[in-house]
């Protein structure tokens, strides 16, 4: 596959090229490495496409995991307690997590526990690759990315998108980059506060 487009949201790109220019050619590296027409193995059974080959997000999924494992990213998860008191949450979200359930039950709460995870972590920098539903995007963005970045995990966070030339040869549903990049746009230049690249790729 190829990169087609990047969108620097708040240097992003920039930090990366410069502060970790051999991660930055790993991702390219992976994006590069990555198959695209053995991945075309989805028999479309929608109703104006039956018949149709089309291009598999499990089949993509797994070929950048592979090319992101063998290069040793790795996935990890940040565990965390909530609960529905919010003058409670402003003031523990930051805490380590049992902490945060020391002092919810305290408070005669039941600390909930959840998580997020992110696909692929390296020093610093997070990855998403993004071929599910088009809702998916925003929690990665708003929730995956801005999480680990607030809890000082990450420098960068990366969020890796089909172009529309791809999501045109994808099933109905599928994100792709030119919509999103409207949505980070339209939000203003501070907001998410997180540094972003977003990518699109294409065969």
């Amino acid at each position: 596959m190829r990169i087609v487009e990047t969108y620097s949201h708040l240097n992003g790109e920039a930090a990366l090229r410069f502060y970790s220019p051999e991660l930055w050619q790993e991702i390219t590296d992976v994006v590069a490495g990555v198959d695209a027409e053995a991945c075309r193995t989805k028999v479309s059974r929608e109703r104006n496409r039956v018949g149709e080959l089309l291009y598999s997000p499990e089949g993509m999924n797994k070929a950048f995991a592979a090319g992101f494992h063998g290069k040793g990213w790795r996935q990890e998860r940040r565990t965390f307690y909530v609960t529905s008191d919010r003058d409670l949450m402003r003031r523990i979200w930051h805490l380590p997590p049992l902490e945060q359930k020391r002092l919810i039950e305290e408070k005669g709460h039941v600390a909930i526990q959840t998580y997020n995870q992110t696909d692929f972590v390296k020093e610093r920098i997070s990855v998403e690759v993004q071929f599910g539903k088009y809702s998916f995007v925003a929690h990665d963005i708003f929730v995956k990315h801005m999480s680990f970045f607030m809890s000082d995990a990450i420098d960068v966070g990366i969020e890796i998108l089909p172009m529309k030339e791809l999501e045109t040869q994808m099933s109905s549903g599928v994100p792709y980059y030119e919509r999103d990049l409207l949505n980070i746009i339209r939000q203003g230049r501070g907001v998410p506060a997180v540094p972003l690249v977003l990518m699109g790729i294409a065969p």
